[in-house]
């Protein structure tokens, strides 16, 4: 079985879809604690959702790498000002989750210039082959008015193509976890006086993953332009358990429980981000919430025999590009993105013969999309109205009405579709 992704599209790495055979497939639900814990149904559990669709599997909960740079940048900086390393190291999550961390490597330079912290990643029951990987951070100062500075240390790649949600020549530490160990470096800065209060201190922050490059090459990383490593990754830092059999059961309990809740409008997310566009596109309920993650088809085939009025799609513009070819499992290690059917759909939408060639030899699903954006082409409402077609197609004539909505990785809407349905027989 391939391995879980992060939550929308294409991400800068290994790690997510168009990331290979694992990733951190990111949630948000986690206990505090050394590692994940086991999804279990309380009165506290979400009605619907992927909250719900976790606990609903019995599977564990794990951490992403970057939740795991994080501690690691974390302890080995509070190390440089204190000579102390806090073990277990707790963080805050984008959530406001507050797992903490047992330290796997302390090593405080002799003079003091630099420290350096090992986090081992704990995946939970997610197949991923990062799971067990000895994430580091080494930390040292910099001359004042310098800021946080992140290096690619041994093991984590370098962005060397454009289309990702880094500049090209920048460490693959994607923009979430770059911005929570910014978060936390300056808080371990106010709290031990260390420089300005009102800004972030002044340290270079090199994370590594050992054997990084060798497992790099189990991924997409290379064909991506990421070269001599993984990526960190992660959007709410949790690691959200993937398995094809209790997932699709998940999703046929959310039908269910939507529907004896007399809801009429359902929304089925590729993530977290999308499902967070859903929420304030539409203000659905929080049990109408379905999280189908790759599994497009589990969804259209358990709706087309248990019909609701209107059935939303929402997810990042890379997977939803895969629906509307008609792959009905979007999962990278089994669909991928088809670059030739985007320049076609881009000359459709009125592209000229260089912007079709650019699209078709892009690097990503997110570079098409740029390029067309810039030219004025929508490709992501040509992507939106093909996949709801497809979704149309898969329901077979029942009784539901579909629309199909693309998101970016911050979960900005990029394409959309009208409502339609159903389709003839």
């Amino acid at each position: 079985m391939g391995a879980a992704r992060t939550p929308e599209g294409e991400a800068s790495g290994s790690e997510g879809d168009g990331g290979g055979r694992h990733g951190d497939r990111d949630g948000d639900l986690a206990g505090p604690g050394v590692g994940g814990e086991v999804g279990a149904v309380t009165d506290a559990t979400p009605a619907g959702g992927r909250g719900a669709q976790l606990a609903r599997t019995g599977l564990r909960s794990g951490w992403t790498t970057g939740a795991c740079a994080t501690a690691a940048s974390t302890a080995a900086y509070t190390a440089l000002l204190t000579g102390g390393f806090p073990d277990p190291v707790r963080i805050t999550l984008p959530k406001g989750r507050t797992p903490a961390f047992a330290l796997a490597v302390e090593d405080l330079a002799p003079d003091g210039s630099t420290a350096t912290v090992g986090v081992v990643k704990d995946a939970g029951d997610d197949p991923d082959v990062t799971h067990g990987a000895l994430v580091r951070s080494t930390v040292r100062r910099l001359p004042p008015g310098s800021g946080v500075r992140f290096v690619a240390g041994p093991g984590v790649g370098t962005v060397t193509r454009p289309g990702l949600p880094l500049e090209v020549g920048e460490p693959a530490i994607n923009p979430v976890p770059r911005r929570l160990m910014r978060e936390h470096l300056t808080e371990v800065a106010v709290v031990h006086d260390d420089g300005a209060p009102d800004r972030e201190p002044d340290v270079e922050v090199t994370i590594s993953v050992d054997h990084g490059e060798e497992i790099a090459r189990s991924t997409w990383n290379p064909r991506l332009g990421i070269l001599g490593g993984l990526s960190i990754l992660g959007t709410t830092g949790v690691v959200v358990p993937y398995s094809c059999s209790a997932w699709i059961d998940s999703i046929r309990r959310g039908v269910d429980v939507a529907l004896a809740a007399g809801r009429t409008h359902l929304a089925a997310c590729t993530g977290s981000t999308s499902e967070r566009t859903v929420l304030a596109e539409y203000g659905v309920p929080e049990d109408a919430l379905l999280d189908m993650g790759d599994f497009a088809g589990a969804v259209l085939k358990y709706v087309r025999r248990h019909p609701a009025p209107r059935l939303t799609i929402c997810g990042g513009f890379a997977k939803l590009s895969k629906l509307a070819v008609g792959h009905l499992d979007l999962h990278s290690a089994r669909s991928a993105v088809d670059k030739g059917f985007l320049a076609e759909l881009a000359r459709r939408g009125g592209a000229g013969d260089d912007l079709v060639a650019a699209v078709a030899g892009a690097n990503t699903g997110l570079d098409a999309l740029q390029r067309c954006r810039a030219a004025g082409v929508p490709l992501g409402d040509l992507v939106a109205v093909e996949a709801r077609d497809q979704a149309l197609a898969v329901l077979r004539g029942a009784p539901v009405a579909v629309d199909v909505v693309c998101v970016d990785r911050a979960g900005t809407v990029v394409g959309r579709s009208p409502v339609r349905g159903p389709a003839p027989t």
